[in-house]
């Protein structure tokens, strides 16, 4: 069998590795434009901090790596057409040449294109997009003769970028044409306590203000214009607004596609015979919502390959219904959500109950014990819905712990007693979780 993938991505290399464990005598290739493979675009921030010493070390695996796995990796390689009906594609390599491939099983994972605002003077130079090893070091280059830089789109990437250029010595902006940063994951109560704490830390944050142009000098990006004719000092500009799924070549091979992206059942097989897809181009199914939605992360696209390739080795398995738990650390804090946030929650019709509290890390009599914030939203029933978490310390560990908490559609009085571990240097007696769900608790007649 000759399994084919386009898309080097998380989705796609580690479709080819999971394969590759599970049958040592399928033959798989891998195509894709980029001219590295197996590195991790999410560590791209941290390197631009010198918080990991160089691009280099984000870089995983070599396509020699994968050669001695019997592993294909053709890389600057551009797929222009699908024939699903011959069981071919058309790619062109980094000379130009183009050539045609058939293939037993095909493999999308062309994942997203960064979104480009609507706006004037994006085409200036110092305006960048940030989605690939190459693009970070351009950036990097691009930083050591810069004054100061804009951030537009206050997301995840968006913020780390803020603060790595911030750590760099930059005179900072970021800017976000919603009124609250972290949109999809915060509540804007909580989004608020990260944003004061990016104030604190010299970064100037424009909120609900989109830019309209981008004003250069000599064909160089210089300033930001808002839409109330405000303007920032910009000697570059990062694009850090989402991305769209890259659909050209799914609907090329006659894909079902929703509303946002390709259309996968739960093995991730797509509506076209032999046609499989994984990562930021397919949709995932929420397991809140009981319907479709998006899940642009690395953890989603890994998963799915997991699944994919059993699916292809003719093994049994099953994509479970994603609940976008996210976790990173800007500075000092980290934070973290999974399910859904109030606000979303009232949007999709769910009457949400929640509950705020403030505890610590560790026993208060412990030294270095930190502040820890803890928001849980529950539906009507007192099924936990949601959860988000700010501190300095020990996020992921609770994040996990609330993910599978939903997961088995936990309520919060089961969840208030249920067993947590304690030590003084690492938690309290009563664990920040259960303060919070006893707090909801109270919300509720019984």
């Amino acid at each position: 069998m000759k399994v084919v993938i386009v898309g080097g991505g998380a989705g796609g290399i580690s479709t080819a590795s999971n394969l590759r464990r599970l049958d040592k005598e399928v033959e798989i290739i891998v195509l894709t434009r980029d001219n590295h493979v197996s590195y991790s675009p999410c560590a791209i921030p941290y390197v631009l901090s010198d918080n990991i010493h160089s691009f280099d070390d984000i870089v995983m695996r070599t396509v020699d790596d994968y050669k001695a796995k019997n592993i294909d990796v053709m890389l600057e390689t551009e797929v222009t057409a699908v024939d699903s009906a011959k069981k071919t594609i058309t790619y062109s390599t980094k000379d130009g040449v183009e050539k045609t491939m058939s293939y037993d099983k095909l493999v999308l994972a062309t994942g997203g294109s960064p979104f480009v605002p609507p706006m004037k003077g994006v085409d200036l130079d110092g305006v960048f997009k940030i989605r690939t090893l190459d693009d970070g070091k351009k950036v990097k280059e691009w930083s050591q003769n810069c004054k100061s830089a804009l951030v537009t789109g206050a997301g995840l990437i968006g913020i780390e970028i803020a603060y790595a250029f911030k750590k760099m010595g930059l005179k900072v902006t970021l800017c976000e044409m919603l009124p609250q940063i972290v949109p999809r994951s915060l509540d804007p109560d909580m989004a608020k306590i990260i944003t004061d704490y990016l104030i604190s830390e010299g970064i100037d944050v424009v909120l609900g203000q989109p830019i309209i142009e981008l004003k250069g000098e000599e064909g160089k990006v210089k300033t930001a214009v808002f839409e109330d004719g405000s303007e920032a000092d910009a000697d570059m500009v990062i694009l850090a607004t989402g991305v769209r799924a890259e659909l050209d070549l799914a609907k090329m091979a006659g894909c079902d596609c929703g509303r946002w992206a390709v259309l996968v059942n739960d093995r991730m097989a797509t509506s076209v015979p032999d046609v499989y897809a994984v990562g930021d181009c397919v949709e995932s199914y929420s397991a809140i919502l009981r319907s479709n939605t998006v899940s642009q992360l690395g953890t989603t696209a890994v998963r799915q390959a997991k699944t994919l390739a059993q699916t292809l080795a003719g093994k049994r398995s099953r994509f479970n219904p994603v609940l976008n738990s996210m976790v990173t650390k800007v500075g000092d804090l980290e934070f973290g959500a999974v399910g859904l946030t109030r606000s979303f929650a009232q949007q999709n019709s769910i009457k949400a109950v929640v509950a705020k509290v403030e505890a610590l890390t560790r026993a208060r009599y412990y030294p270095n014990a930190k502040p820890m914030n803890v928001k849980v939203i529950c539906d009507a029933d007192g099924t936990i819905i949601g959860c988000q978490i700010i501190a300095e310390e020990r996020v992921a560990e609770r994040i996990d712990t609330m993910t599978l908490a939903i997961t088995e559609e936990l309520t919060c009085f089961e969840l208030s007693n249920m067993e947590f571990a304690y030590a003084p240097p690492v938690s309290m007696v009563i664990d920040p979780l259960v303060m919070a769900v006893e707090e909801v608790s109270k919300k509720f007649d019984n």
